[in-house]
């Protein structure tokens, strides 16, 4: 039976391009005028404000999404790491390991196929095989199994061939199939916010992989560790004076000066033309008055002058007014500024004690720490160390195998989690608003002091006015902050909190967290926050032993 030859992939040919695109979401246009070039050597990183299109942009480049105006055409094979991922897959790892060598198993097979045809005397078999080889070479298909095993094991992601998808957590989902792409064969890999489930180790094989495959990279992401390393150039979805984005070379530093430069002449643009509107605005005050005074020629003017002289008056006034009307210029969109609100503050009261705590299977060694007022606190470890365990359990979110959690009664905490779990079919501001009503009502809140959300500078009015299915996953991380901020926390427990976040958003949280006077646990594997953290007590966690006191 003969074997159907696998799809070529196209290597030094492959390319992306994006001509003149634009996209529409319902009524509102997310992209505008998108024009960009992937090649085998592009290191693309999407970068802008949540809800911007980068995820848009991404799926524009995959072919999952047509455009409403403009081009896209495709030379080459795609890997793809969407945000989201199906909790229903079937599948086993070793399954969703063959699919992603699919074409490099083909391969081997045509050419074993193809071998015995030579060896067979079958016409063309010459041909068959030359052209199976130079496929199998091209994807180094003798290696493909063993390349996927090293990004298991390097991302801790699981190496049970035989487990189902549907029996692991999202973070042990999204490392299989990371690993499956880094270790694949494809000619372009679009990775949307890949780095939200891998601790140091992962992160720093994965920027690795990344730098040396000899595919191209597009990528969105927040980490802004990870856009220094590998960024070359950065396409930037934020508002320009056109509505087009900009394309910035340079690496990270080049995109974070040319986004400050644009904004500069900007600005110098909209106060230059502003001048010039209000002297418009001044010529045509000043020529309505002359006709509404009731305009006079000088005395001996004839008849037939006055007339003239009139309708040029007036031709003078529609004039300026059209002047007027063509300068009117869109003010630079402001960008959202995190409004952190004013926390209260405990100093030195125990806001939370645990001693002993043990959760089967999650947390295998005892942990006892205090949380003091005002406090500062890091918890680090690889994947699987129990941080999230830990977290949930400081919370009152879960109840401990061994040990016990004793909270101050008059303490307000908030738990912002890894993963968020928000009704989708409900509005942001109606849900917030619910949200705050419960707290009052529940008397853990004075109404006195109750948060607006356009007050926190996290989600503009249109966007909290969406249903909750509706949202980015960067706008529905920014509800689940405002949700833990409503309360005013005496402490907040945060557990990865810069996942999904814009990288300015990001900026803004690091400043808020090292100002604000509650006390503040922390779990992340950011590099860049974990470097301008870096002066916070530290409680490292290992999947074996983890004990140590915190928050003194």
């Amino acid at each position: 039976m003969p074997i159907t030859p696998p799809v070529l992939h196209a290597r030094s040919r492959a390319q992306i391009l994006v001509s003149d695109v634009s996209v529409s979401l319902g009524a509102v246009r997310v992209l505008t005028g998108v024009d960009l070039t992937v090649t085998p050597t592009s290191r693309i990183a999407v970068v802008g404000e949540n809800g911007r299109g980068k995820s848009t942009l991404l799926h524009l480049l995959s072919g999952t999404l047509t455009p409403d105006e403009g081009q896209v055409t495709r030379i080459g094979t795609l890997g793809i790491a969407e945000q989201e991922m199906a909790t229903t897959d079937q599948r086993t790892v070793g399954e969703v390991v063959a699919d992603a060598i699919a074409d490099s198993l083909a391969a081997l097979d045509e050419l074993d196929a193809a071998g015995l045809a030579l060896a067979a005397g079958e016409a063309g078999a010459d041909d068959r095989f030359a052209a199976a080889l130079e496929q199998a070479e091209a994807l180094d298909a003798w290696d493909a199994r063993r390349r996927v095993d090293i990004a298991l094991e390097a991302l801790h992601a699981e190496t049970d061939r035989s487990r189902p998808l549907i029996q692991m957590s999202v973070g042990q989902r999204y490392r299989v199939r990371l690993a499956c792409l880094i270790g694949g064969d494809a000619d372009f890999l679009l990775l949307d916010e890949p780095t939200n489930h891998l601790d140091r180790a992962g992160l720093d094989y994965m920027t690795e992989q990344l730098r040396m495959r000899s595919g191209g990279v597009v990528i969105v992401s927040h980490d802004r560790a990870l856009l220094s390393d590998i960024a070359e150039t950065t396409i930037d979805l934020d508002p320009t004076p056109d509505d087009r984005p900009r394309v910035y070379g340079g690496g990270y530093i080049g995109y974070r000066e040319g986004r400050r430069a644009e904004r500069e002449r900007w600005e110098q643009q909209y106060a230059r033309e502003q001048e010039q509107r209000s002297k418009l605005q001044d010529d045509l005050s000043a020529a309505q008055n002359r006709l509404i005074s009731g305009w006079r020629p000088d005395k001996g003017t004839g008849k037939h002058q006055r007339a003239t002289r009139a309708g040029g008056l007036v031709t003078n006034v529609h004039r300026r007014r059209a002047a007027l009307e063509a300068h009117a210029v869109t003010m630079p969109e402001p960008p959202q500024t995190l409004r952190f609100p004013d926390l209260s503050a405990r100093p030195g009261a125990t806001l939370v004690s645990a001693a002993g705590l043990t959760v089967a299977g999650r947390l295998p060694e005892p942990i006892t720490l205090e949380i003091l007022g005002r406090s500062r606190s890091l918890i680090t470890g690889p994947n699987g160390a129990g941080k999230s365990t830990l977290l949930s359990l400081l919370a009152g979110d879960l109840s401990p195998s061994t040990g016990s959690v004793r909270r101050s009664p008059q303490a307000r905490i908030a738990h912002l989690r890894q993963e968020s779990e928000l009704p989708l079919d409900r509005r942001a501001s109606e849900l917030y608003a619910s949200h705050l009503d419960a707290l009052i009502a529940a008397g853990q809140l004075p109404s006195a002091q109750a948060v607006g959300l356009s007050s926190l500078g996290l989600l503009r009015s249109y966007e909290a006015g969406r249903r909750i299915g509706e949202l980015s996953m960067g706008q529905r991380r920014r509800l689940d902050l405002a949700l833990a901020l409503s309360a005013r926390p005496h402490l907040l427990l945060l557990d990865e909190p810069t996942n999904h976040l814009s990288i300015s958003l990001v900026d803004e949280l690091t400043d808020a967290l090292q100002a604000t006077p509650a006390a503040v646990v922390l779990s992340t594997h950011d590099r860049q926050l974990l470097r301008d953290l870096h002066d916070w007590p530290r409680l490292a966690l290992e999947p074996s032993r983890a004990h140590e006191q915190v928050g003194s």
